[in-house]
């Protein structure tokens, strides 16, 4: 089984992706992820991507698919790709990478929230350097600033301080509108209300899941 998780940055579905990987053993893949190692390493590519999210702006398609290969084939267990594809070529070029390796998308579950929430949501997060994200509002650190794991100071992510955030919304409806239509075409789409508690989400995915025989 593999899966696409959708939905606005903010919305919850890298929370449920963690989720479903751990109690599940699916592989999950995030392209945020897969990018901030690349930038905590120092790449070039790393630089490259760092410049493109903090201006609030997508990364090519060419760079996405490229880091999503080098992952998929040496994967065996089911796998969540989570907030990617973002456009329909993204989308059209990784129906070929999973043909290559036998595989296809089984379904896509589109986390739903509103535009004032997410907002809301990622301008309380605070991000460690040791990987550790924190929300001020709903999971706060023990002491205000200072990450449990490792003690260091907690910051705010560029793509997450309000004017960013905005944009990104944006960007996001303006690219993923036609993907959307995209899947439903195909009777991929599935709506997740991701407005509520994490496990009540969470057991919306495996009815749902369930019901579709997934």
């Amino acid at each position: 089984m593999n899966l696409v998780f959708l939905g606005y940055p903010g919305s919850g579905k890298g929370t449920q992706a963690k989720m479903l990987a751990e109690r599940k053993n699916f592989a999950h893949l995030s392209t945020g992820d897969l990018f901030r190692e690349e930038i905590a390493k120092g790449t070039k590519l790393g630089q490259t991507v760092k410049d493109i999210i903090s201006s609030g702006k997508l990364v090519s398609d060419n760079i996405v698919l490229e880091v999503i290969e080098s992952k998929i084939g040496s994967l065996k267990n089911d796998v969540i790709f989570d907030g990617f594809p973002r456009t329909v070529e993204q989308a059209e070029g990784l129906e070929n990478l999973l043909e290559k390796y036998s595989r296809k998308v089984d379904a896509v579950l589109f986390f739903e929230v509103e535009e004032r929430e997410v907002v809301k949501r990622l301008s309380a997060r605070r991000s460690c350097s040791c990987g550790r994200v924190y929300n001020v509002i709903s999971n706060p650190p023990k002491k205000e600033g200072i990450c449990d794991s490792c003690g260091a100071a907690l910051f705010t992510r560029e793509d997450d301080k309000p004017e960013v955030i905005s944009k990104r919304i944006d960007v996001y409806k303006d690219l993923t509108s036609p993907l959307i239509s995209y899947y439903r075409t195909q009777g991929l789409f599935h709506i997740i209300n991701a407005s509520r508690p994490g496990e009540e989400v969470y057991g919306e995915i495996e009815k749902t899941l369930s019901e579709e025989k997934i």
